[in-house]
């Protein structure tokens, strides 16, 4: 059986951030008592008087003791494996999420830029779900399912993060084809309610994206929309070999301008009784669409969940003292015997 696996305690894992720094300050202190074994005098000839000193020892140990460290921070991060499938029957609705991955979604007149922004928004959303199912939906040029309609939001804030720019290969806008995928991917023969969410900068560059609306409307499901960006619009920033930020031009080298594309969003949601909001930094407007989703009746849906989950964290811990104690028994100094097999005679 296919096991779902997750951090119980995931914001723990931040504290990985901090091994690099580690490193970094053992590296510098290793530079720094260099520096002053030089100011004693000849480097060559300090180093012929501690012939048994080791800098990779050194190095090494210090990595175990990082090891151990990220071993620990693992561990109090909780990770488990799901190992029973439970069915689960509740009363709420099905709603699909179509976010806009394309390229201009990276803008920053919502910060950081409006698909992180709006990952952040839906990852909230989460949290306030109970009983619904909810499907996600990734659209650029063309549309594609990132996760079917689950009840699982453990699993659906995963498939979130791993959503960025590069998941769909044709660039563009087509709203078209998350309206059309979006319907198809509700339960067939479903008598709960149905809703979608659009999350854009509403750019399409496809044409009869307010014809699919109908098509929605006609099957009942309504449509939501949220705006990000700015009608004044933002470049599109890209980083390159160097890190440094620079922006997205055109063919003749004139920088674009991705602007908020309001009247389309508010057509599509107006042709099937949805709402449009428009998304600022601090608030993106989906609490008010939810608002708008509660009155809608709830019906008994299905779904499968991982009711049981097995903890792996002490297989972490027994790795960290493992780590630890390679650190002890290593030596920080060179082992004289074996220095001396490998010269081809044993030192006394």
């Amino acid at each position: 059986m296919e096991q779902a696996f997750r951090f119980n305690d995931e914001s723990h894992l931040y504290l990985l951030l901090l091994i690099p720094a580690l490193m970094l300050l053992l590296v510098i202190s290793r530079l720094d008592m260099v520096r002053r074994f030089k100011q004693w005098g000849d480097w060559s000839m300090t180093k012929k008087l501690m012939p048994e000193a080791s800098a990779f020892r050194n190095y090494l140990k210090g990595s175990l003791v990082l090891l151990a460290i990220a071993a620990m921070i693992i561990a109090w991060a909780r990770p488990q494996f799901g190992s029973k499938l439970t069915d689960v029957q509740r009363k709420g609705i099905e709603l699909v999420i179509a976010l806009d991955v394309s390229n201009s979604m990276m803008a920053e007149d919502i910060l950081p830029n409006r698909l992180e922004n709006a990952k952040l928004a839906i990852s909230k959303m989460l949290d306030r779900l109970e009983n619904d199912k909810i499907g996600l939906i990734v659209f650029a040029g063309d549309a594609y399912i990132q996760l079917p309609l689950t009840t699982d939001f453990t699993a659906a804030k995963l498939f979130l993060s791993a959503i960025n720019t590069q998941i769909v290969p044709r660039q563009g806008t087509s709203i078209k084809s998350a309206i059309d995928l979006g319907l198809r991917s509700f339960s067939p023969d479903t008598e709960s309610s149905r809703a979608m969410v659009i999350i854009t900068d509403g750019e399409n560059h496809e044409e009869d994206a307010v014809e699919a609306a109908k098509m929605a409307e006609e099957k009942g499901v309504a449509i939501h929309t949220i705006g990000m960006g700015s009608p004044q619009g933002a470049p599109i920033p890209i980083l390159n070999a160097q890190h440094q930020s620079d922006f997205r031009t055109d063919h003749e080298g004139v920088v674009i301008v991705t602007k908020l594309n309001e009247d389309l969003l508010r057509q599509i949601s107006a042709q099937t009784g949805g709402i449009y909001v428009r998304a600022t930094s601090s608030r993106t407007g989906l609490n008010t669409i939810l608002d708008e989703m509660d009155k809608l009746e709830k019906r008994l849906i299905k779904g499968q969940v991982y009711a049981e989950y097995d903890e792996q964290f002490p297989y972490f811990i027994v790795l960290a003292l493992f780590f630890l104690l390679a650190e002890m028994l290593l030596m920080a100094r060179k082992n004289r015997i074996l220095a001396g097999l490998l010269e081809g005679e044993p030192k006394k």
